[in-house]
């Protein structure tokens, strides 16, 4: 009991003050001790007491500065990715022009080659219808039913196959075979006595006729036109021309 008194009557509160004081006597005695620890040469040892840990001063500017850094990058990286794209393009856009180019030079080349043929074809075409006409103007050209118009028939044919001739020479040997008689017909002479008569306006034989006909006459040795043809052919062939003949030949 005795001791539990004791202990109550010596334990009392400190006040500010015996705070203050106790205080400062332990920092007097700390650096007491810290003096007393340097050796005489004035050489510091280290003490094994540790230092107390500094504090790290963190600051938002560096974690700014770095965002700043990586969005420009980035933002460098996606200009120089659309330049690409756009040269790409760009050359694309090229490539489809210079196509299309190629291609419209292609087509106008031919067109221009079948607007060419088409003219060609239509000059052509012309000039067909054209020697067509001028054909049918020669085929259809009238002439009349009579000596005159024989010989000028005649004529015309003799001179599409290059067989020459006049119409004096032929009229002059007709009038002298026949006197101008298609019909007319030699029942006497040596070719009669053979079974070959002369026949016609220039008194030819059959067999004569056949092997001097000229196309585009009838094959009729009594057709005025054919006869004095084939004879005027017959005529070139052994004398030059009908216009050679001035006697029975």
């Amino acid at each position: 009991m005795l001791k539990n008194i004791l202990t109550r009557a010596h334990s009392r509160p400190l006040t500010r003050t015996h705070k203050i004081a106790a205080a400062g006597v332990g920092t007097l005695g700390a650096a007491a001790v810290a003096f007393s620890a340097v050796p005489a040469s004035g050489q510091t040892a280290t003490s094994e007491v540790a230092a107390p840990t500094a504090k790290v001063a963190y600051s938002t500017e560096q974690i700014k500065d770095v965002h700043a850094g990586v969005t420009d990058q980035l933002a460098a990286a996606s200009q120089k990715v659309a330049a690409i794209e756009a040269k790409k393009q760009a050359a694309a856009e090229a490539a489809a022009k210079k196509q299309a180019a190629a291609a419209a030079r292609k087509a106008a080349a031919r067109a221009a080659a079948e607007k060419a043929a088409q003219q060609r074809e239509a000059k052509q075409a012309a000039s067909r219808a054209a020697q067509r006409a001028e054909v049918k103007q020669v085929s259809t050209k009238s002439y009349a039913n009579n000596l005159d118009g024989w010989i000028r028939e005649s004529l015309a044919i003799l001179k599409k196959h290059g067989i020459p001739g006049s119409y004096d020479g032929i009229h002059r040997n007709i009038m002298r075979e026949s006197s101008g008689n298609p019909n007319a017909i030699n029942n006497w002479d040596i070719n009669a006595q053979n079974g070959i008569p002369s026949k016609g306006l220039l008194q030819v034989i059959p067999p004569t006729f056949e092997a001097y006909h000229v196309p585009g006459t009838p094959k009729n040795i009594w057709d005025p036109v054919a006869n004095i043809t084939a004879a005027c052919n017959y005529a070139a062939d052994r004398y030059g021309s009908m216009d050679n003949v001035n006697s029975a030949y």
